[in-house]
């Protein structure tokens, strides 16, 4: 436990600095050109490469990369070293020519992740916009296998630190826009404005590639490029790969179903489009990043050691402290999202080129995602279980049907709402089948480990759910008490809001769960105390 709790410490530190930074990004991002029009042509253009690697790397970089580094580490002569250059090799050939044909297939990629008509000047826009970005798909693919073999070198801190740069030099973009550029009205924009805000965000990624690459150096990686395919083991990583491809198909079609209805529902109501969606899933998508993701990243190199080694029982152990370490975090904050999303949004949005009410909408999205943060959290901490066993094969299958769950509830809550609640109602579909998916990969997680240990996380579960009533009732007073006093929600409201209900109920959260001898948070405590005791 102890072990987790430092390499998840140093990953938390560069993830939260990154996701601070991050908001802010958005912020400038919100405050310079809105979450109408240009908005949404720019959050569908920039959602785009994510979504190609995805699919053709990302899901396969903790699925099947990662297990082959460390068994190549484990096994090979030189230490794996031979194999992670061929590795670094192929990947940096490949996603650049995968760069190329994106940016001249932006009109269809366009197309295909939107409700907008061709020919209109959205559309147009999002297309410039797209062949600014899309250039980034090289750089940040090569930067994210760097991670992956510094991960299995447990160098966990440029990794996380890595995307700071990113978030800086973006938000210089912005900033600059806001000064020279033409604003949010999208029939102002010019080329040389869609160049300044494309080829800044692919700046961006440039810049924490570099870093990547460098921390690789230090760490005495010596790159040489390696052509020599036969040693690549190519044929194994696409028998293992397939699958995992499989699965991201999958969930990319689920998101492309999604941004063409939140699209739809933006060409009917203005700023209830991409913009307020993707704004609110990356604020759901926090708590998540900044302690899920550093326990992922640190639980699954170890993981796959164990099964190499044929030690279930340590496959149990750290799977059940993952879940719960992060679970004693995640359900005080799942809460709080819950209550608190309009007052986290004001700030953060509600100015410049945003009004108030639109903020007020992101917010209202983002309590609707609080109610996925956990089962969510809980589904991708359970899907490591079958990566470290090598099989990319049943989380296709859990991952078909949770998007097949998650696309019919979309599209029928779709048409039984009014598009000024549609997005809120994408993020209730998502909720519900992220609950559905990990109750169906517990049970087959728990068949292939010989059980998880459900009874003992259950009631851990609880136990921390009943420390966070408390947390939850102190938030619903607060908001209660300013919009009484003071009236409807604005920036100075929202802060006291989130003084008292948030910085307050945290630390009640705490208290409670202290007395109530949880023991992940009372290790947390003590780190903390420890460390200002020092």
């Amino acid at each position: 436990m102890s072990r987790m709790l430092r390499a998840g410490a140093i990953m938390a530190a560069g993830t939260m600095v990154s996701r601070v930074t991050g908001f802010v990004r958005t912020m400038v991002l919100a405050s310079a050109i809105g979450t109408a029009a240009l908005g949404d042509a720019y959050n569908a253009a920039y959602a785009i490469p994510y979504s190609i690697l995805d699919l053709l790397l990302l899901g396969v970089l903790s699925s099947v990369i990662v297990p082959m580094i460390v068994r190549a580490q484990q096994h090979d002569p030189d230490g794996g070293r031979a194999y992670e250059q061929r590795l670094l090799t192929i990947s940096t050939v490949a996603l650049v020519m995968v760069a190329a044909l994106s940016v001249l297939a932006a009109p269809l990629l366009i197309n295909l992740y939107t409700d907008w008509a061709p020919g209109s000047h959205k559309y147009e826009v999002a297309v410039m916009l797209a062949r600014f970005i899309l250039p980034q798909l090289a750089f940040f693919g090569v930067g994210a296998v760097a991670g992956a073999i510094l991960n299995t070198r447990d160098r966990y801190g440029a990794p996380m630190w890595a995307p700071v740069v990113n978030n800086l030099v973006v938000i210089c973009v912005f900033l600059l826009y806001a000064v020279v550029g033409s604003g949010k009205d999208i029939e102002r924009i010019t080329t040389t404005d869609m160049a300044l805000l494309g080829l800044g965000t692919t700046a961006g990624i440039v810049a924490q590639a570099l870093v990547l690459i460098v921390a690789l150096r230090r760490a005495g990686f010596q790159f040489v490029p390696r052509f020599d395919l036969r040693n690549a083991r190519l044929g194994e990583m696409a028998k293992t790969g397939v699958w995992t491809i499989g699965y991201v198909v999958v969930t990319q079609l689920g998101f492309m179903l999604t941004v063409n209805l939140a699209s739809a529902a933006g060409n009917l109501v203005s700023g209830h489009g991409i913009s307020p969606y993707t704004l609110a899933f990356q604020l759901f998508q926090l708590p998540y990043g900044i302690i899920g993701v550093s326990v992922i990243t640190a639980m699954l190199p170890r993981m796959s050691r164990a099964v190499a080694d044929g030690r279930l029982t340590d496959v149990r152990t750290e799977f059940g402290s993952s879940v719960r370490l992060i679970s004693s975090l995640m359900v005080p904050v799942s809460m709080l999202l819950m209550v608190l999303g309009p007052a986290i949004t004001v700030p953060l949005y509600g100015h410049g080129a945003n009004t108030i009410p639109d903020a007020v909408y992101i917010g209202n999205v983002l309590q609707v995602y609080g109610l996925a943060l956990v089962p969510f959290a809980i589904f991708q901490l359970l899907l490591r279980v079958f990566y470290s066993f090598g099989d990319t094969r049943t989380p296709v299958f859990i991952g078909a049907g949770t998007t097949a769950v998650n696309a019919l509830l979309m599209w029928l809550l779709y048409q039984a709402l009014p598009a000024r609640y549609a997005v809120m109602g994408l993020a209730l579909a998502y909720a519900i089948a992220y609950g559905l998916g990990a109750v169906l990969a517990w049970w087959l997680a728990g068949r292939r480990v010989q059980g998880l240990d459900g009874w003992a996380v259950g009631m851990a579960l609880t136990r921390m759910y009943l420390s966070a009533l408390p947390t939850a009732v102190l938030a619903l007073a607060s908001v209660w008490m300013v919009t009484a006093v003071f009236g409807g929600l604005d920036f100075l409201n929202s802060v006291i809001v989130l003084a008292i209900g948030g910085g307050l109920g945290m630390l009640l959260y705490l208290g409670v769960a202290h007395r109530m001898r949880i023991p992940e948070v009372n290790s947390l405590v003590g780190m903390v105390a420890r460390r200002v005791g020092r």
